[in-house]
C-alpha cells in the first residue's frame, strides 16, 4: 500500500469541515511535501511527524513523500493535522493497517517524542463528528471539553504508541464518558438604574463609588 488516507477536522469559527489526509509513497530522492492550502503550522508537521514516528521506534519511509490536505481551498492552521499525517505515512507504508483508519477521525498535535498536545476547537469537532458517524480521536488534554457532545463515541489518546495496541486488539483506547454542563443560578443583584427618582443622592453614589471614596446617606 502506497497510499492511505486519513479523516480529520479543520477549524473555520465554529464549524469544523471535513478533511481527508491523503498521503503517498513513491519512488525517488526522499522528498516530504505538503500541499492543500496549508499555514505556516501545518508545514512545521513534517519536522514534528518525522521526529515522533522515528522517536516511537517506527520506521520513516525514504520515500518521495506527498501529503494532501483536501479540499484544497479549505485553509488549514494549528498542529491539529499532525496525529492524521503520522498516521497516513505509517498506513501507506504498510506498518499500519489502513482499513481500521476509515472509522476514525484524528486530531491532535505531536510532539518529538510522540506525546499528543491539546488543540483547539475540540468542541465543533466532536459535534461534525456526531453527525458523520465515526468515532473521534483526540489528545487526552481535551477530552473534557469534548465530553460535553452527547450521543457521539470519543476516544483519548495521550501517545502515538497507545494507537498500535488498539488496532491490533490488544488494549483499547480510553472511551471518554459523555456529561453534562453543571448549570449555574444566577445571582439577582440589584442596580442603582432601579432606583425612582432621588438624582442627588444616585450622582453622589456614583462620584464614591469611581473615587472610593468615604459616603454616609442619611435620611430623615
Amino acid at each position: 500500500m502506497t497510499l492511505a488516507c486519513v479523516f480529520s477536522r479543520a477549524r473555520v469559527g465554529l464549524e469544523s469541515p471535513l478533511v481527508t489526509v491523503e498521503v503517498h509513497l513513491a519512488n525517488g530522492l526522499p522528498a516530504f511535501n505538503i500541499v492543500g492550502l496549508p499555514e505556516t503550522s501545518v508545514r512545521e508537521a513534517k519536522d514534528r511527524v518525522r521526529s515522533a514516528i522515528l522517536n516511537c521506534g517506527y520506521e520513516f519511509p525514504a520515500k518521495r513523500i506527498t501529503v494532501n490536505l483536501a479540499p484544497a481551498d479549505l485553509p488549514k492552521e494549528g498542529g491539529r493535522f499532525d496525529l492524521p499525517i503520522a498516521l497516513g505515512i505509517l498506513a501507506a507504508a504498510a506498518q499500519l493497517p489502513e482499513a481500521d483508519l476509515k472509522q476514525y477521525e484524528f486530531a491532535g498535535e505531536l510532539a518529538l517524542s510522540g506525546e499528543l498536545r491539546a488543540i483547539i476547537g475540540e468542541i465543533p469537532m466532536a459535534m461534525a463528528c456526531k453527525e458523520s458517524g465515526r468515532t473521534l480521536v483526540i489528545p487526552t488534554a481535551n477530552a473534557e471539553q469534548a465530553s460535553w457532545v452527547q450521543q457521539v463515541k470519543i476516544l483519548s489518546l495521550s501517545h502515538l504508541n497507545q494507537l498500535f495496541p488498539h488496532f491490533l486488539k490488544q488494549q483499547s483506547l480510553p472511551l471518554v464518558e459523555t456529561s453534562t454542563i453543571q448549570e449555574y443560578k444566577t445571582k439577582i443583584v440589584h442596580d442603582i438604574a432601579d432606583v425612582v427618582g432621588q438624582p442627588l443622592a444616585k450622582r453622589a453614589l456614583e462620584i464614591a463609588a469611581s473615587g472610593g471614596h468615604n459616603l454616609l446617606i442619611y435620611m430623615p
